[in-house]
């Protein structure tokens, strides 16, 4: 369940840390959201190795054992660093499942790289403009983070899953974020600069679009990329935006049934 974390460098030298779990079916790869860790999806990792999938997750630039600090934390540099670990490790044509900022990053990809994209998963991610107070609204949120937790269930009650807890790290006196403030509140304001339907239209691998009954995805964005071709929606009930933490039994029950409709 926890092989060795690798890292690649990319040509910018930034460190993307992740982890690769074998197997002999198709590859999936897992795209975390803002401020996020590739240690979210070992749920969903358990289960998608149990259906046969290699399955390869990785911290973000900017985030957890990647480098803290990138030259360039753009849209397109994620983009570039999801397609350099696909091609590093051999995976397309791959599924990739993100949730959040990281589903963004897949739709960006698919995009630019279809060669490179077999489906996807968009959890609580779509091409609409961020709002432009959101940076404001993730610096607020950041800027309440007690620095440091002092203890691990401090931090797993505040931040609400110990998912989140456990991409904290133990520093001396208590649990540290593993991302910085600043490079997060850059890293969103990237987004808020335009819509990204263009891409979205230009996207050919099947999709399935998931929201959470109490998330913060807009209905009418779903229904709105449901006029692209090949596209299907699902709304977990009992989930926020964090689908894959509020109902990961539930996701992955949707997941593996598109997955099977759309075998290639």
């Amino acid at each position: 369940m926890n092989p060795a974390e690798a890292a690649l460098t990319t040509p910018d030298g930034t460190r993307i840390a992740y982890r690769d779990h074998p197997a002999h079916g198709p590859a999936v790869l897992l795209l975390h959201g803002l401020a996020g860790h590739q240690g979210e999806w070992d749920d969903l990792t358990t289960r998608l190795l149990a259906d046969g999938h290699r399955v390869v997750t990785y911290d973000a630039r900017g985030h957890g054992a990647s480098t803290r600090h990138p030259t360039t934390v753009s849209r397109e540099a994620c983009t570039a660093d999801a397609a350099a670990l696909i091609e590093h490790l051999s995976l397309s044509p791959v599924t990739l499942i993100g949730q959040s900022l990281g589903g963004h990053t897949a739709i960006l990809l698919a995009a630019t790289r279809p060669d490179l994209v077999a489906s996807l998963v968009l959890i609580e991610a779509g091409p609409e403009r961020t709002p432009t107070d959101t940076p404001a609204q993730i610096a607020t949120w950041l800027d309440s983070w007690p620095k440091p937790f002092k203890s691990f269930e401090e931090a797993r009650d505040f931040l609400g899953h110990e998912a989140w807890a456990r991409g904290l790290e133990e520093r001396g006196e208590g649990w540290w974020p593993r991302v910085e403030r600043d490079v997060m509140v850059e890293m969103i304001t990237d987004a808020t600069r335009r819509d990204y339907w263009a891409e979205w239209r230009r996207t050919t691998a099947p999709a399935l679009v998931v929201r959470g009954e109490n998330g913060w995805m807009p209905e009418a964005e779903c229904d709105a990329m449901s006029a692209r071709p090949r596209t299907e929606l699902r709304t977990i009930p009992g989930a926020g935006h964090d689908v894959h933490l509020d109902q990961p039994g539930r996701l992955h029950a949707a997941i593996r049934e598109f997955l099977d409709l759309n075998k290639t």
